[in-house]
């Protein structure tokens, strides 16, 4: 063969039974039916057919000609459509809203006593304040909506004490609430100074817990048949879609541009989730939330310009987040979008700890209780078995590694499960580096001695619909060779099986948080104002940021 036919040869794009077909077929482009039948024959054949590299140099030769269909994948449309259509009209969701937001910004208040993440926070070049810009809680900053958004997101994330969802994907839907929020407090202030943002109109509470409701459901429901884990993605995508989608109805955009926004999200660059996982676990973990709600806040900015979105970002063949990110696969979907995710949230009430780990802590405490009637402590345990479900085995099962930082002993179910053997409790500053319980000889070598095995009916529960539960149980054995009887839990206070008995817990937890930051006359305020729902959800969204704005960001440690 000559040089110049073995160059022809390689560069030839492969020849399928699909191309062979089509190319003794020519379809007629006068034929509509015609055009169906051979399109529909084709895909048939091309479905089983080996797939070219999508990367290769000869992939454009490969492409289908351009498609004349304009209309957006379904699954975007069906976004845009519940942004701004669906009405909220269920009681139940606007309570759970309310406990959620003042959740939330409690977290994010405790968070600023760590020098971690206070450190981040601010205008990005210090001494900048914004003419009407969003003001940030429990601090004096006055910033753009981007960066404002990416304050509040960080620090509400930061201390993995805000809310939580579990499915195939799981994620913390509140983490919305950094753009949320953002981006009402900013529209408020500038259309009180004679701005037209979102219609003119000026946001009150309410807005927000609607707001929050469909981000919610947004980042819920995707979750709840499709895991972006499996496939490396952190979970903050679907923060960033979902904040785009309820930003933009809040800036007054139009369906179509909401639907614009949402393909920008889905086609701009996803998060690793490298960073939550030994040998790289570190704080990025608990700013990415933020760092995935500025980047919704810029995007819908940039469509409000003008820009405009890509029809088939999901879906187009080579190029779309399916075949790029998602291994070919389409989403899955368990239901239609409405306000069953905030109807069923979690809450973590009882300790700042990764959810998959929270029943197994609370079971820790009762053999505490045990221990104690024995006249035993544990320095007198010789090993422990925890029987769990699989995600919790996947995310925080680290026997062995080591607690290098915050990150890692935050997300290390040992670690937790004997912080509270040692010490009785589990509190923020345990995770510290330098702190008592992360410099204790006893924890570590305890933390060394406790073991996962997965049950598979614990993993079959947790998925299940209709439970949803987070099940662990601890079997202890000690020196002595006595082994205590199991204690299981499957539901944590925070579960919605368990909302009645978690309700004034949640409430004083956000006093709590509170308390740190405000005078006593300023917390019973706010606390008796989040108790009131009828006044609290008729506040003006600035007036109501301005009752946590301080002139000094607290000391942090």
């Amino acid at each position: 063969m000559s040089t110049c036919a073995a160059l022809r040869a390689t560069h030839r794009a492969p020849r399928t039974l699909s191309s062979r077909i089509l190319s003794a077929r020519p379809v007629s482009l006068t034929s509509s039916s015609s055009f169906a039948r051979n399109t529909t024959t084709f895909k048939a054949l091309n479905s089983s057919a080996p797939r070219v590299s999508r990367f290769s140099t000869m992939a454009p030769l490969q492409q289908a000609a351009p498609t004349t269909d304009k209309s957006y994948d379904p699954e975007i449309k069906d976004m845009a459509d519940y942004i701004h259509n669906y009405n909220v009209n269920s009681d139940l969701a606007y309570d759970t809203a309310r406990l959620v937001f003042l959740d939330t910004l409690g977290c994010g208040l405790e968070a600023l006593k760590f020098k971690q993440c206070a450190k981040l926070l601010g205008p990005t070049v210090e001494g900048t304040v914004v003419p009407n810009g969003t003001r940030v809680p429990g601090t004096p900053y006055q910033l753009d909506p981007i960066n404002g958004a990416f304050n509040i997101g960080a620090m509400i994330r930061w201390l993995d004490y805000n809310d939580c969802w579990l499915a195939a994907e799981w994620g913390h839907p509140s983490d919305n609430l950094g753009g949320i929020l953002a981006v009402a407090d900013w529209i408020a202030r500038t259309n009180r100074a004679g701005g037209n943002l979102g219609n003119g109109k000026i946001p009150t509470v309410k807005d927000v817990l609607e707001a929050m409701v469909k981000a919610h459901e947004i980042q819920g429901v995707l979750a709840l048949e499709n895991s972006f884990n499996q496939v490396g993605l952190d979970h903050v995508v679907l923060v960033k879609v979902a904040t785009t989608a309820v930003v933009s109805k809040l800036l007054g955009l139009t369906e179509r541009q909401t639907a614009d926004a949402i393909t920008q999200a889905w086609v701009d660059g996803q998060s690793l989730r490298t960073y939550r996982h030994s040998p790289n676990t570190m704080s990025r973990k608990s700013w990415a939330a933020g760092d995935a709600c500025q980047r919704a806040v810029n995007l819908v900015l940039k469509v409000q310009k003008g820009e405009g979105g890509m029809h088939s970002i999901l879906s187009a063949p080579g190029w779309g987040f399916y075949d790029v990110l998602f291994k070919g696969k389409k989403f899955s979907f368990q239901r239609p979008y409405g306000s069953y995710v905030m109807e069923n949230v979690l809450f973590k009430v009882s300790y700042p700890a990764e959810f998959h780990s929270q029943t197994a802590i609370e079971a820790a405490q009762i053999v505490n209780k045990k221990l104690a009637e024995l006249g035993k402590t544990a320095k007198d345990i010789k090993e422990i078995t925890n029987r769990t479900h699989e995600a919790c085995v996947r995310i925080i099962d680290k026997q062995f590694k080591p607690m290098d930082n915050f990150a890692d002993r935050d997300h290390c179910v040992q670690y937790m499960v004997a912080n509270m053997l040692v010490f009785n409790r589990l509190v923020a500053s345990d995770y510290a580096d330098g702190s008592e319980a992360a410099t204790s000889p006893l924890l570590e070598d305890l933390r060394q001695r406790i073991r996962c095995v997965e049950d598979p009916q614990f993993t079959k529960d947790y998925h299940d619909p209709s439970k949803r539960t987070i099940p662990n149980a601890l079997t202890v054995t000690l020196n002595d060779g006595t082994v205590l009887d199991e204690v299981s839990i499957e539901a944590p206070l925070g579960h919605r099986l368990r909302r009645e008995e978690a309700k004034p817990e949640i409430l004083a937890k956000y006093k709590r948080h509170l308390s740190a930051h405000f005078d006593q006359a300023r917390v019973d305020q706010l606390v008796n104002l989040g108790n009131d729902k009828a006044a609290l959800e008729g506040y003006e969204v600035d007036k109501y940021v301005d009752l946590y704005v301080k002139e000094k960001v607290i000391d942090s440690a």
